[in-house]
Formats: C-alpha cells, structure tokens, sequence
C-alpha cells in the first residue's frame, strides 16, 4: 500500500502455481485462507514437521479445517511435503513473468514482492537459527544427491552437452562484453587563483567553487553532478544549479516563471547537472554510489557531490559506505555542522561526525577552516574520482564566516606552494613561537579564531606556544599509523606539524566530539587536553555555546596554563 501510494506498479508473487492449482479444487478456498491467516512462525513451524504431523497441524481448527483435511488427503505424501513449499518466489517461471510486467511499465517505477522460505530446501529451512547455520556433512552430502551433484567435486561444471551446460554457455555469451578503456578526464587546477579576503564561511567558498570550477574548468565541471536533499539553497548550491539546471526526465514547465518574488530560476530538464530529491538521506548516498561507479561500469566518470546537513550523516552512513565499498566514489559534503549552528538547536546539531570521517574505509576526512584550504582541498578530492586508485571524500563545512587574514597565508610563490601541499596531507603550522614553545593549540574548521585568540592571550602571558591548524586529522592520524609500521603512506607530515625538537603539551579543540584529536598526544608521547563537544539539545548564540561547551578561547587558555602547571 506505501508503495502503491507513492505510484509504484506492485506486482506480488507470493504462490507457486502448485498451490495455486490446489486453490482452485474443491477445498483450495480453505487452504488458502488457512495459510494467509496464519503467523509466519507458524507457517515455518509447519516446515519443520514430518508429513504425518503435517497432516495433523495443516488443517488447524474451526471453519474451513474440515475442508483442507480432505483436500490434502487427496494428496501423496511428497506432493503435500512440496506443496506446502511452493512459494512464488522459488517459481521461476513466475518471477519471469512478474520481472515482464515490470519491464511492461516505463512510467513509473516497479517493486516485485516475492515470497520466499530461508535455507528453502535445506535442512535448516524455516529453522528461527537459520541465519547462522551450517550443513553438517552428512547433510551436505545428502544435498548433493538431491540436486545431482557431486560432493567431492561441488564446483564440477555441468555435462558439455547437457541443457543446464548450453543454458550457462549461451548466457555466458550474452553478458560477455568488451571492457573499453576509461576514457580519459581533465584533471582539475590546483587551484584558481582567487583571493580570499574580508570575512567568509567554507560554505559561502563552497558555492563560489562551482562558479570558478565552470569558469577555469569546464571540461571538468561537465562531469559534475551535484545531488541534496531540499537544502540546495542553504547548502549553498544555488548559484551552481543556476547555470547548470535540475535534471528531470523531458522538460517541465516553471509555473513560478512570472512571479517577481521569485528569485531562483532553477531549469528542469533531461541535461540538467543537479539532482533534486526529498529529505532522503539514503537515497541520497545510494545516488551518489551509482553516480559514482560509472567509471568501472560505463568507463566514463561522473563527479558526484552530494550535500546534506552535516547531522544526517548519520542517517546516511551505512548506504553511503557500501557504496564505497563497491566503488563508488563521491564526494559528500556535511554543512552546517557542530553547534556552530547554535540558534537552530540541538536537533541540527552535529558531534560525532569528526570521529566517522576519520574511522570510514575509502573516504578521506576534510574540515578546512579557510576559503583557500577549502578550494585546495576540493579540487584535490575531484582529482580522486572516477579512477581505478580512487577514493571518495567527506567535507565538514559550516556557516561561520572567518576573518580569513588569520591563515597567513604566504604571498611568497614557493612559500604558498609549500602550504598548499601540507594542506593536501592533513595540516600546516599557522604560527611558531621564536624558540621552543611551551605549548602547542591545535585547532581544527571554524573554531580557528578561538585558538588564535587563545594564542593572543598566551602572547600578554609570555608563554611561548605554536598553533597548528588541521585540515584533516583523518590523514594526520594515518600518517601516525604509517610511522608505527600499522598501515602504509608516508609520516612527513608528522616532522611538520609536531617535529620532536618542538615537542610540547597540546591543547586540541574541535566543534566536536573531544576524543577525535585524543591521538594526537601519542605523536610525540605529550600530555594533552582534548577540548570539544559531548552532548546537544541546547540552543543559543555561537559565542555562549561556546563557553558552555568550553571551546572558547579562555576555556582553551585555561588548559594550557593547566597542563604547564601539572608538568611543573
């Protein structure tokens, strides 16, 4: 009925037709009120009796139990044992005939409810522990005589001249396909050459990014997808969809086009580049999985991005990591996160996403604070997909605006080079203290202006401090598994960030859970305070969650000067 509410052709396939030839006796009326009445439990109970039993425990009682005695007395003991088995989903001829209807319908999608028993034909169907089970040998072996196969040699290919031999050959030939070469895609700039100044969120320089990209790039921004939920606007595609459209199967007319209020002209059409869906985080991702995986299919590679709030990552994370896991690679992209979004409150609130990006397989982990660290970093994710050693990515960006004059970023040309590769593997130091510092704050995303202010009031103290700012503690923390010998990659970025000669206690803080930084102690073997976020549902202005969560400045100021006194 869901389905069926949504548009959807249903097509149900729950008998075989050798119950469907026993409905139609004398009796079948019964027999088939008696089976859909009943619980599942029961029915699987019913595949766990010998034939006698069967005959006792069919019928059941009350109106109609007289009925089915004497319909499946007219039965041998081996039709009524298969009968009762016949579900529709074990007929192929049935589902054959169900996946034709399916095809038969081109407007609109199809589900196909076939009716199935678990382990069928074993000797553990309709068992409640069946989903774990294993044949013990002699039940292995009585299996191969039942299908005719052979249990010293399972994998034995059919008789040469036999149907179920010409069947596999011909399917074989039918599937088989030439793999043609994977076409070849512009590889992006490394970056555009935009100047970041005044104040700005990673999400604002996120939506410029599609503007440059279609700008500098466009052989590149033609393989663009983009896919969210109905947060397009706030998640700051707006202007991307503006140029490139909304696909949609044929054109559709803008019933809005006339109306002067309206200020996004958003075309729907069969060449649009964005994908539109409802609050559906999972079809989202699965989305994103499919787009994803052109490349080893099709061999043409799309680049998609999916957005959504940062939050309902959650909701998404086990589609999105099959889809990773069968080689789809994406880019997806968390915005507003943290309590950063104060005044919307606890339910768009975002804690744990820190720690999944960093612990997800086939995915590297981004939360740049800065315009240019966003810029750098994206086009280095676009450069990753769509290739045989490709990997997806996930960006955490938020609608603070930064002072974005904090990155000092060097104007020298080789010195701007430097930072963008360090950039690229997790990291850069932002400032270092004259001689070896005392303390290091470690600062990650749009609680940089805190640590620098932090910083600040470390200066009137006359505590010499270095700020390292991380654009992705995914990639720092492999590089410390790298160094260990626990998994492969280079632990350059471990000597830049933290060398020994500079070792000292860390302050880390993140608009997140606190744990997340918690190995960055272990680099250099140094006492830490991990500052962060570990509980929501209050709502207020940046500035007092801020304090109530202690990740302002004077929070982070006070750890230092704690952890310098515990060391003294």
């Amino acid at each position: 009925a869901m389905f069926e509410a949504a548009g959807w052709q249903t097509i149900t396939v729950k008998y075989g037709r050798r119950l469907r030839e026993l409905f139609e006796r004398d009796g079948g009326a019964s027999l088939r009120r008696r089976i859909d009445q009943m619980p599942n439990e029961e029915f699987q109970r019913l595949l766990r009796l010998d034939v006698n039993e069967l005959r006792d425990r069919l019928p059941g009682l009350g109106r109609g139990a007289r009925d089915v005695r004497r319909l499946i007395g007219e039965l041998d003991d081996d039709d009524l044992l298969r009968a009762v088995r016949d579900l529709g989903g074990h007929d192929l001829h049935d589902l054959l005939e169900a996946f034709a209807q399916a095809d038969a319908v081109t407007d609109r999608p199809s589900v196909v409810f076939a009716y199935t028993i678990k382990a069928w034909r074993l000797a553990t169907e309709g068992h409640p522990a069946n989903h774990a089970a294993l044949l013990s040998e002699k039940q292995w072996r009585r299996l191969a005589v039942e299908t005719g196969a052979d249990a010293d040699d399972p994998w034995a290919l059919f008789a040469g001249e036999s149907p179920e031999a010409q069947l596999c050959v011909e399917t074989a030939g039918r599937l088989q396909r030439e793999q043609e070469p994977l076409a070849s895609v512009a590889a992006p700039p490394v970056e555009f050459g935009r100047a970041y100044q005044g104040r700005t969120s990673t999400q604002q320089a996120f939506g410029r990014f599609f503007v440059d990209l279609s700008r500098k790039a466009p052989d590149v921004a033609a393989r663009v997808v983009t896919v969210s939920p109905d947060v397009a606007s706030s998640t700051s595609l707006g202007g991307w969809i503006n140029h490139v459209g909304v696909w949609h199967v044929g054109e559709r007319i803008d019933w809005f086009a006339d109306d002067s209020d309206t200020l996004v002209r958003w075309r729907e059409s069969e060449h649009g580049q964005h994908i539109a869906l409802g609050i559906a985080e999972g079809n989202l991702v699965g989305l994103l999985g499919e787009l994803g995986s052109t490349w080893s299919r099709d061999s043409q590679a799309l680049l998609p991005i999916g957005t959504l709030y940062d939050p309902f990552v959650n909701r998404a994370l086990e589609p999105w990591s099959f889809g990773m896991y069968a080689g789809g690679q994406s880019i997806l992209v968390g915005t507003p996160s943290g309590v950063t979004l104060a005044p919307e409150g606890g339910a768009h609130h975002s804690i744990i996403t820190p720690s999944v990006g960093l612990e997800q397989p086939g995915c590297i982990a981004w939360e740049p604070a800065f315009g240019q660290d966003l810029e750098w970093t994206l086009l280095y994710a676009l450069s990753r997909l769509g290739r045989p050693d490709g990997t997806s990515s996930y960006f955490r960006l938020t609608t603070r605006p930064l002072d974005q004059s904090l990155s000092r970023l060097p104007s020298d040309k080789e010195a701007r080079e430097a930072r963008r590769k360090s950039v690229l593997a997790g990291g850069y130091r932002l400032r270092s203290a004259d001689g070896t510092p005392t303390i290091t704050l470690v600062g990650v995303g749009a609680l940089m202006p805190e640590v620098c202010a932090a910083a600040d009031q470390l200066d009137t103290e006359r505590i010499a401090y270095d700020v390292v700012c991380l654009t992705s503690p995914d990639l720092v923390f492999r590089a410390l598994r790298a160094r260990q010998g626990l998994a492969e990659g280079s632990a350059t970025i471990l000597d830049d960030l933290f060398p020994m000669e500079r070792a000292a206690p860390i302050v880390s803080v993140l608009d997140g859970h606190p744990h997340t930084l918690a190995f960055l102690s272990a680099i250099r073997c140094v006492p830490s305070a991990c500052l962060g976020v570990d509980d929501f549902g209050q709502s207020g202005d940046v500035e007092d969650l801020y304090r109530h969560f202690g990740i302002d400045s004077d929070t982070i100021v006070g750890a230092a000067i704690d952890l310098l006194e515990a060391r003294s």
